[in-house]
């Protein structure tokens, strides 16, 4: 490699956060995914809301962060732009996303992934934050996971 070590860093950073490009059978595959994509985010989208109520209601869970629930902050905007309110409530438990089966998990392991337990915190991402990337999974199914994993918290 040549150039200055910090660009290089950066370059190699965005890289690996963003890939590098696609190959024949990757294009192939996010071609055919597109046919289904509305049906899989109505689907998200109806499951995400659910998950966010239950955990909302939930007495192991302190906060959820999901802007289709009324009492969110950015609720009422979120109302008047969006069709939708998306598929990734965060919830902060008091103990690959996008995909159409549910990731769960905190950003230091998904998300941000990337960056140092001081940066999150710059950020404003608590350790304690869980992602829930809801998938198409039957959402019964996935009430009952949640259940049966908080009470064991």
């Amino acid at each position: 490699m040549a150039g200055q070590a910090d660009l290089i860093e950066r370059i190699h950073h965005h890289r690996e956060i963003n890939g590098a490009s696609l190959d024949a059978t990757s294009a192939y595959l996010l071609l055919r995914g597109m046919k289904t994509l509305q049906l899989r985010i109505e689907r998200q989208n109806a499951s995400a809301q659910r998950v966010a109520e239950f955990l909302d209601d939930h007495r192991a869970v302190a906060t959820v962060n999901y802007p289709g629930l009324a009492s969110h902050p950015g609720h009422d905007v979120a109302a008047r732009q969006m069709s939708g309110f998306g598929g990734v409530p965060a919830s902060a438990c008091t103990a690959n996303l996008g995909a159409v089966e549910t990731i769960v998990g905190p950003p230091a392991t998904t998300s941000h992934v990337e960056c140092t337990a001081e940066e999150r915190a710059r950020l404003g991402i608590p350790e304690g934050l869980i992602r829930y990337s809801t998938g198409i999974e039957d959402i019964d199914d996935l009430l009952a996971a949640l259940d049966r994993d908080l009470a064991a918290v």
